[in-house]
């Protein structure tokens, strides 16, 4: 008896229900014929979508998207018209045209009884959301010119996402969009700036597609890559750059620190003189070189291509300290009963550099200064030991 009151009362029901929902939209579209107040048309058509039953009624989202729609070309004029506009939420519109159309794309492809597929909106939606599509990425820029980073991803990957959805399918965005690299690029140092390694990957593979970015690209996903330590990925990554961008400063020195901190001496120097092969005049190749072979205690080696680096530059101070330290530990492992003549020429020889060293980097006195004092010491120079001397104890 419940059940059949139930049903009854549900049969009585659902004609009022469809009779509400005709007049609310009705009503709506009176609005836009009107010219104005379209925001009032979409307020009606989202009050209608908090009820559930109404969630699946694809002309409610047309007559939304349309509100919408017009909406952005009212505020569009304004600015054709150089009038005074909230430009924040001329691209909200933007974004919410998308938002629509998209919904209304995946109701507009649900199949019906009998199983087919007869989409009645793709074909006209896609074409007009088309046009629009440009401000999603403008969206973006603004958006990270006021520093609003979430938001300016938001806008950057919407732009991008337009080639996954189903509505725009056959317009291969990225074979006919020559932006698409350019946002990419975008969305991957927006990620970068915010700190979060996952959302600067996301995109980075096509982020290289933009070559005139790349090697800032690179510098971003090494980055992620060692926040996430995945040092297999991060070390391939500067690999990768070492090769694109030789002469950059950020990818050959982080790959020999990673090689310096892993003890992987044997590997630095294997790699640098790899390098060396490409361009034997390169300076960070040849200092990697230099410090390799300090480190693995060829020290001759080490002070050949220390001299050979300071001819090329006589700025580069590591290039002296380890020209000076090489020195020092020749004359270290040297006989000091039988040597003594050549163990006064090597501290004489490690003179010079350690002090170009000191006088390059003179806050450096933790590696300077336990070297001079070795030097003025041995080579009974009072003056110059008293002023380390004193220097230390402090």
């Amino acid at each position: 008896m419940k059940l059949r009151i139930f049903i009854t009362l549900y049969i009585i029901c659902m004609p009022v229900c469809l009779l509400a929902q005709r007049r609310q939209l009705q009503e709506a579209r009176a609005i836009i014929k009107s010219g104005k107040n379209y925001d009032q048309a979409e307020e009606m058509m989202t009050k209608l979508l908090e009820d559930s039953a109404n969630l699946y009624n694809p002309r409610i989202y047309d007559m939304w998207l349309l509100s919408v729609e017009k909406q952005y070309d009212q505020v569009n004029e304004k600015m054709y018209k150089k009038q005074e506009v909230d430009t924040t939420e001329f691209f909200n519109l933007t974004r919410r045209l998308f938002t629509i159309g998209e919904r209304l794309d995946s109701l507009d492809m649900r199949p019906d009884k009998k199983g087919r597929v007869n989409p009645s909106y793709r074909s006209d939606n896609a074409h007009r959301l088309t046009s629009y599509r440009p401000n999603l990425y403008f969206g973006g820029a603004y958006h990270l010119r006021r520093d609003s980073l979430q938001m300016a991803y938001d806008f950057f990957e919407m732009y991008l996402d337009c080639d996954r959805q189903p509505l725009f399918t056959g317009y291969d965005f990225w074979k006919n969009d020559p932006r698409m690299a350019t946002v990419a690029y975008w969305a991957t140092y927006t990620g970068y700036r915010m700190g979060d390694p996952v959302l600067t990957l996301r995109y980075a593979k096509e982020a290289c597609r933009d070559t005139a970015k790349l090697e800032y690209t690179l510098q971003y996903i090494a980055q992620s890559w060692k926040m996430l330590k995945d040092e297999n990925s991060y070390v391939a990554t500067l690999k990768e750059g070492v090769a694109q961008f030789p002469k950059s400063p950020y990818f050959f020195p982080r790959l020999m620190d990673h090689y310096m901190e892993k003890g992987n001496y044997e590997k630095g120097l294997s790699y640098a003189e790899s390098a060396l092969q490409t361009d034997s005049l390169n300076e960070l190749f040849l200092l990697a070189k230099s410090t390799m072979l300090l480190n693995l205690g060829r020290y001759a080696e080490c002070l050949q291509t220390s001299e050979r680096l300071i001819q090329l530059n006589h700025q580069m101070s590591e290039a002296y300290y380890n020209a000076g330290t090489a020195c020092l530990n020749i004359a270290l492992n040297m006989d000091s009963r039988g040597q003594k003549k050549q163990i006064r020429k090597m501290y004489q020889k490690a003179q010079p550099f350690m002090e170009s060293y000191r006088q390059q980097m003179p806050d450096a006195k933790d590696k300077w200064g336990p070297s001079l004092y070795r030097i003025y010491f041995n080579l009974n120079l009072g003056r110059q030991f008293e002023e380390i001397d004193k220097i230390l104890k402090k």
